[in-house]
């Protein structure tokens, strides 16, 4: 099992749950973050952390949020990791919550 990031993180990327992963599943695109399937632990430290509650364990995906599971696993492959807590995007707070960001994401 592995836990996902989803679309409500994308123009959010708050960075609260990289300081709690103790392996370093993290990776940082442009406005968006992505969990390593390979290397996720399931330690579920991460998942209580995001302020935009947009990790999910893949057992428990909502099933508009599944392709999401693919795109964690392409671009875990391609951005750089991330293991420092970082200030979020100014416009952050504003785009929490949006529903239909997919568009916007940054690769």
């Amino acid at each position: 099992m592995t836990f996902v990031v989803v679309e409500n993180c994308i123009k959010c990327k708050y960075t609260d749950c990289v300081e709690v992963c103790p392996v370093d599943c993290f990776h940082e695109g442009p406005n968006f973050l992505v969990i390593d399937p390979e290397e996720c632990i399931d330690c579920t430290l991460c998942e209580p952390e995001c302020p935009a509650e947009a990790i999910f364990s893949d057992n428990d995906l909502p099933d508009d949020q599944q392709q999401f599971l693919e795109i964690n696993a392409e671009l875990a492959q391609k951005w750089p990791v991330i293991t420092e807590m970082q200030a979020p995007p100014d416009e952050a707070d504003q785009w929490n919550g949006v529903k239909e960001k997919l568009k916007y994401l940054e690769r």
